[in-house]
């Protein structure tokens, strides 16, 4: 996925979080993201479905309700990232 692809779907996502008539929710599932420069994206309620997220800066990510489910975060920075478990959110 080329980084201007990656960058019109986190337009659309960030557009649906205001709106979800205006925009459209990252739908992600099995995308191969690794090594991609996510730092700061709002990833909230992102559909992240076995993503492969190997070595992936999300140094300040908002992945808080993202759906993360058998995504590879391996290697991946997290520092500074919003994650939620369940009800509990977590700041790596």
């Amino acid at each position: 996925m080329s980084p201007d692809e990656i960058k019109n779907i986190l337009d659309q996502h960030a557009m649906w979080l205001v709106d979800n008539a205006t925009g459209k929710r990252a739908d992600l599932p099995r995308a191969d993201l690794s090594g991609a420069n996510l730092s700061g994206a709002y990833l909230s309620g992102a559909y992240l479905y076995g993503a492969n997220l190997t070595d992936a800066n999300l140094t300040g990510a908002n992945l808080s309700g993202a759906y993360l489910s058998r995504a590879d975060l391996s290697g991946a920075n997290l520092t500074g990232a919003t994650i939620a478990y369940g009800w509990k959110v977590v700041r790596a």
